[in-house]
């Protein structure tokens, strides 16, 4: 088993000075490439000075931190003084490492490994939870637009599903504890936990999905409780697994019960978080930018949300996003019909979306339901 530590790159303004460092600094010291030779040039319990700092940009291109110590360093950036955007971009970067661990097909698998990068992803939701208490659900879509993208699709997703949990989840519930707000982010995050077992060449298929490739995707909520539940997955006490296990399982349950892999129905029946998370996984499916796919604008993306309310969105939650997503209601030009069938854990190429026609509205003679013959589920990496 290879143990020799990692390293992750830190940014010079991101470091703060005049104050005792709760990390250790390195550098690179190897002319060599693909041959790394890390050297500690300043130690964890220094207080670091300007002038320092200075003299290491003059000397050295890039500085690391053990990998080991991200925790700590998402700790200390998150009292400083960095902006909003600054904080983000490096919660997300962690946020990315921590996924990569648990969804690398190179690495076995194990469930000392799963509960050790949940206990980080648990460190970056509290970052995240720091930085949106400045931010609602409209101003969390401009800070999303600020991150750079990552090229699989799950990271990126997995980390904005999360952020909008955590928003919407505050806007329902002005008094949500801290504690409640983790869950509703590290169940976000997790969401899509049960891909682990699901083959890659399935889930970035780019000619789309035979029927039974989806029905195998289907099963990843599934695979996601066993992970959690069943696979003796030890973390903090003050991560509740059940609570993080009922959104991995639920968040593609329809609130009218057509949902899977249970058809669970109703606030009675689907978590409340899981609910939650269905709006935000829903939102941010067809609101943010991929290379691959064209997008719906605001008032396009919530006019066809709104035609699920009470089908596969809870319409009490539907209603308060409804109310905190700044848009012009009038700027909606067209009438669009999502497909049925649509599920945001598929990154398709193109959105199953039509524009509905004023004469097909005015001619509808006994809602004639379309059966669709084709086998393939259009998707793409």
């Amino acid at each position: 088993m290879d143990t020799k530590p990692s390293f992750f790159s830190v940014r010079y303004d991101l470091i703060q000075v005049g104050q005792t460092l709760s990390f250790d600094l390195f550098v690179n010291s190897s002319v060599i490439k693909g041959k790394e030779k890390f050297v500690r040039i300043f130690p964890q319990g220094g207080v670091l000075q300007k002038e320092d700092l200075e003299e290491f940009h003059r000397k050295y291109f890039q500085l690391y931190i053990p990998e080991e110590q991200r925790r700590i360093y998402l700790r200390s950036l998150m009292k400083s003084e960095a902006d909003d955007v600054q904080k983000t971009s490096v919660i997300k970067e962690a946020a990315l490492q921590y996924l990569h661990n648990i969804f690398d097909k190179d690495k076995e698998f194990s469930t000392e490994l799963l509960a050790k990068n949940i206990e980080g992803c648990r460190e970056v939701v509290e970052g995240m939870v720091d930085v949106l208490d400045h931010h609602n659900i409209d101003s969390l879509r401009n800070l999303i637009a600020n991150l750079s993208f990552h090229d699989f699709y799950t990271y990126d997703h997995s980390i904005n599903v999360s952020m909008y949990c955590i928003s919407i989840y505050k806007t329902i519930n002005p008094k949500a504890s801290r504690k409640e707000l983790m869950h509703a982010g590290l169940g976000g995050l997790l969401h899509d936990l049960g891909k682990i077992k699901i083959p890659t060449h399935i889930l970035n298929n780019p000619g789309g999905l035979t029927d039974e490739e989806y029905q195998m995707i289907k099963q990843h909520p599934d695979f996601g409780l066993d992970l959690l539940l069943n696979g003796h997955c030890e973390v903090s006490s003050d991560i509740d697994l059940k609570i993080v296990a009922r959104v991995v399982h639920e968040h593609h349950e329809n609130f009218d019960g057509t949902g899977y892999p249970k058809k669970l129905k109703g606030k009675e029946e689907i978590h409340l978080l899981a609910r939650v998370c269905t709006i935000a996984d829903f939102f941010d499916a067809i609101t943010t930018k991929r290379s691959y796919s064209e997008v719906l604008s605001i008032p396009d993306a919530m006019n066809t949300m709104r035609k699920f309310r009470g089908i596969k969105l809870d319409p009490t939650i539907f209603d308060i996003f409804d109310q905190h997503v700044r848009y012009v209601r009038a700027e909606t030009t067209k009438d669009l019909k999502l497909a049925d069938h649509f599920d945001p854990t598929i990154p398709y190429a193109k959105l199953p979306i039509e524009e509905i026609k004023k004469f097909e509205k005015e001619m509808d003679f006994g809602k004639i339901k379309v059966v669709e013959t084709g086998k393939k589920k259009e998707a793409k990496k």
